[in-house]
Parts: structure tokens; C-alpha cells; sequence
């Protein structure tokens, strides 16, 4: 009897060291894991795509009581999704043939659509029982995602209609960022920057209709993607400001991030041809010459959001780097001065705000409610009137169109390519943000992180967000560029050249218990 005791606790013991091994052998795996690396995981048979996707879900079981990244994980869905995924593989063989995205763990923004789940933006108002804004059909980019083969697990938190430069919602609460629960990830995509950040998802869709894709990237070490405005579609996607509002992928390396916007794009015949990784070349920025724009200096006491000294230290290291890489940074005083962000600001659309809502909600709305007053009377009170703004003509037939947008945009955007011209410039670079993300548990409220980089989107430009350090305390510093509309992958190969030239990214160590 004792000899049979013996047998099965050395069996027990051995079986449970061969469980811990393979747990870590995952982890070391999945942890960080690249799309390619992924499917070289999947070619080698190494791991099922139910395997990756459980694991995901598994770690957002663990630590997202925490951080509050997801608004809603969808482990159901998710776990179809790649079982089908598998049995596919299993059917088809050695002629299988995965799509770019086959058996890839992502998150998608909470406004945007994913048939038969809530759109809530963030919004409470959209979750009310019996009245919940249930998407008839996916959003352009989530059909792509789709049938490219991603696994979607849920939607990431973002504050309501994305209107924050943090995250905090009426639908989910505040999401913390990654490398300390206790500091803010940026808004208003900071839920999907932190699940990435957070290895809860490879990578995911974020909006910015001011900087909400490449703040919450700058304060998360990941690469964040303001495509071209055109680029990418916001159809099924609820807008804040539909003439700013951008969709684009946040993704924790630059080939990553390209390959995302790869399946994304539309077709377009400005934009530079396709796929983007052939953009990404390690010499990129050899004999490319960059600006600082001078309006990132101005004094804070103008607008609150000065540049802070421990940014502008780590601003400096990022431009010795770019020197090391073969760049050349220009700094001048008439390199968009304070009077260029002025016409930038002069841009306005806030009163074409509601014609946006309304096409949202007649295309995407529940068969409750197709329209902003047919939400009232159905639900018994209004949206906010910040997301509705005033009843007015829609853009193409306002006599005062020119004079609020179009004419401010053209001058704010010929200011901006003169500029690139006169200083024989291919890009301008600067802070993804102008201070490091802040502490939001001292009891105040949130009093940042805040960016001079919204300009971007009324002249529709693209930009791109690299890794760039770390603050003393352990948070991320990101460096953006941009450049000329259409010039989508010259931005993607200078972010790839300074990544490889530098490789700041490392992952946060996780907490499964707030403290």
C-alpha cells in the first residue's frame, strides 16, 4: 500500500512540473509574440489557435480586474472563432493557405461596430436594458479583420464617444496604463493601448479624432498609426467628430503595426502602394531631414500644456538618436510657429457635429432607433448635446462651409507643405505628448496627459508613434512623426528604422491585485 502511495505522489509530482514547463514554455512563447511569429507557431503546428486565443483570455482573467482594459470580453465568440479556425486548417492541409490575420488574437474600440454586440462608445446611455445600440452589421475595418482571419475578443474601454484625453467611461470606469495601474494610459483609445501593451491581445483598432491614437501609444510603448484621412474607413465606426475622427492600429512593434494597416486600408490612388512592410527598411532615415515644429516650445502658460523638462530631456535623447541613425533634425523658429496652430485651430467643424451622429445611426443604429430623435422618444432622454452640437446644414450645402472649414483648412495645410519645402524637409518630429502620463489615484481629477498634436487631423496628415524610452519612474516617452498626406509608409520605414535602431520596447510587469 505505502509502495502504491509512493508511485502516485512521484506521478503527481511529475505530472505537475510537466504542466508548469508547458505553462512557461507559452508564456516565453506568447509573451510579445509578432504576427510572424505567430504564424510560424501556427505553421510549425507548435500551438492551436484555441490554444493562443485561451491564453489571451486567460490573461486578461488574470489582470484585467486591474487595469480595465476591456468594456466587454467576448470568450464565447472568441473561442468559436478559433475552433473553426483550427478545423479549417485540419480540412484543407498542406494546400492551407492563412489569411494575414488567421488565428490573431486582437481588440477592437468600443465605437466601433461588431455585428450583433453593443456599439456603446463608451456610453452608458447606449447600455440601457432593452434599448442597447446593437450593431445590424460590422464596420468596414471589422470586416476586413474578419476575413483576413483575426479573432476578436472583445471591445476595449474608451471615454464616452471618445471625448478624453483619458480613460474613463460611464460604461466601464477608469482603464489604468499597463506599466502602472495608477497612471493614466491617455485617451480616448487607451483601453486598447493598455490591453496591447498588456499582452492581452497582439494588437487592436484605436480612433483619434485629436491624438487618441498616439497619445495612449506614446504613454504605452507601442507604435500607434494616424493613417492618411481616406486611408482607412470609418463607416460602421461612431463618430465624435466625423470630418476629424481617423481609424488606425496601435501594435507593439512598427512590421506589426504596418501589416494591421495593410488589411485595413482601402484602395486609394494617392496613397503609396501596398503591402506597407516594404516601407521598412533599417537605413530609412539615412539623409532624411526632420523639423521640430517651434509651437511645441510655446509657453504653457498660454494653454496649459507646456513642455515638461523630463520630456523635453527625453525629446533630446530621441532626436541624438535620430542623429546616430543617419537623420538630420532642423530646428527653426518659422518651422510651424505658434501661428500655424493658430490656423489649425481655425478650422471649424463643430457645426457639421450632428450630421455625422445621424449617418452613424441610420446605417448602424438598432431597429429601435435610426436617428438622434428617435433615440429620445424611444429611450425617454437625449444624447449629449457636446455629440449632437446644433441642428444646421449639412456640409455639402452650408453657404458658410468655406468659411468655416474649407477655407482654414487649405491655409493651415499650405502653411504646413510650404513648409516642407522651404526647409527641404521630409517630416517633422516631436513629442507624442508633452508630459509624462499622470498619477490619477491621488484623489484630484485626471490633469492630463496632454498633447499639441490634434492639428494633424483637420489637415488629415498622417503620423506615426514609436517607443522612445522611459521616465525615471518606469512609464513610456513616445517620439511622433509626420509627414505629407499619402506618405503613409515613408512614415511607417522612418518608425521602423528608429525602432531597430534603438529597441525601447520592453513589456510591463503585471499586478493581479490592485495595491
Amino acid at each position: 500500500m505505502l509502495s502504491l502511495l509512493l508511485v502516485l505522489a512521484f506521478s503527481s509530482i511529475v505530472y505537475s512540473l510537466q504542466n508548469r514547463s508547458a505553462n512557461s514554455q507559452i508564456d516565453r512563447d506568447l509573451t510579445e509574440v509578432t504576427l510572424q511569429q505567430l504564424q510560424s507557431f501556427y505553421s510549425a503546428n507548435k500551438y492551436t489557435v484555441r490554444q493562443v486565443t485561451q491564453w489571451h483570455l486567460d490573461r486578461v482573467a488574470r489582470y484585467d480586474g486591474v487595469y480595465k482594459a476591456l468594456l466587454r470580453v467576448d470568450s464565447a465568440s472568441a473561442l468559436a472563432t478559433a475552433a473553426a479556425e483550427d478545423a479549417e486548417k485540419k480540412k484543407a492541409g498542406t494546400a492551407f493557405k492563412p489569411g494575414a490575420m488567421w488565428g490573431v488574437p486582437i481588440v477592437v474600440k468600443a465605437n466601433t461596430s461588431i455585428a450583433g454586440k453593443v456599439t456603446s462608445a463608451g456610453w452608458i446611455g447606449y447600455m440601457i436594458p432593452g434599448h442597447e445600440l446593437v450593431a445590424p452589421k460590422d464596420a468596414a475595418i471589422v470586416a476586413k479583420l474578419k476575413a483576413a482571419g483575426a479573432v476578436i475578443l472583445g471591445h476595449t474601454n474608451m471615454p464616452d464617444f471618445a471625448a478624453g484625453d483619458t480613460t474613463n467611461s460611464s460604461a466601464g470606469g477608469r482603464t489604468g496604463n499597463a506599466y502602472n495601474w495608477r497612471f493614466s494610459p491617455g485617451g480616448s483609445s487607451g483601453g486598447t493601448a493598455t490591453a496591447v501593451a498588456a499582452n492581452f491581445a497582439v494588437w487592436g483598432t484605436g480612433t483619434d479624432t485629436s491624438n487618441s491614437i498616439r497619445l495612449p501609444a506614446g504613454t504605452s510603448a507601442l507604435v500607434g498609426v494616424l493613417p492618411t484621412r481616406g486611408l482607412t474607413s470609418m463607416d460602421g465606426i461612431h463618430p465624435l467628430d466625423w470630418l476629424l475622427d481617423d481609424t488606425g492600429p496601435l501594435a507593439r512593434t512598427v512590421t506589426d503595426a504596418a501589416t494591421a494597416l495593410t488589411v485595413i486600408a482601402e484602395k486609394n490612388p494617392k496613397a503609396q502602394s501596398g503591402p506597407y512592410s516594404q516601407y521598412l527598411k533599417a537605413d530609412a532615415l539615412k539623409g532624411k531631414r526632420f523639423g521640430v515644429p517651434n509651437f511645441i516650445f510655446m509657453d504653457g502658460r498660454i494653454d496649459g500644456l507646456g513642455l515638461r523638462p523630463e520630456t523635453s530631456a527625453q525629446f533630446q535623447k530621441s532626436l541624438q538618436a535620430l542623429r546616430a541613425a543617419g537623420a538630420t533634425v532642423v530646428t527653426d523658429e518659422a518651422i510651424l510657429p505658434v501661428n500655424f496652430l493658430a490656423l489649425a485651430q481655425d478650422i471649424q467643424t463643430q457645426p457639421y457635429l450632428r450630421e455625422g451622429v445621424e449617418r452613424f445611426l441610420k446605417d448602424y443604429g438598432p431597429p429601435e432607433y435610426h436617428s438622434v430623435a428617435e433615440y429620445s422618444r424611444a429611450v425617454g432622454m437625449p444624447l449629449p448635446p457636446f455629440i449632437t452640437g446644433l441642428v444646421a446644414p449639412p456640409l455639402e450645402t452650408d453657404p458658410r462651409a468655406g468659411v468655416n472649414y474649407r477655407e482654414p483648412q487649405r491655409r493651415a495645410l499650405a502653411l504646413y507643405e510650404e513648409t516642407l519645402v522651404r526647409f527641404k524637409l521630409n517630416g517633422f518630429v516631436y513629442p507624442a505628448i508633452q508630459m509624462p502620463p499622470n498619477d490619477e489615484t491621488t484623489g484630484r481629477s485626471s490633469e492630463g496627459p496632454h498633447t499639441r498634436t490634434g492639428w494633424t487631423n483637420p489637415l488629415g496628415v498622417p503620423a506615426v508613434v514609436v517607443p522612445a524610452g522611459f521616465y525615471d519612474n518606469g512609464l513610456p516617452f513616445g517620439l511622433e512623426f509626420s509627414a505629407g498626406q499619402w506618405k503613409d509608409g515613408d512614415l511607417l520605414g522612418w518608425a521602423f528604422a528608429f525602432e531597430q535602431a534603438t529597441h525601447y520596447r520592453k513589456p510591463p510587469t503585471l499586478i493581479d491585485r490592485a495595491r
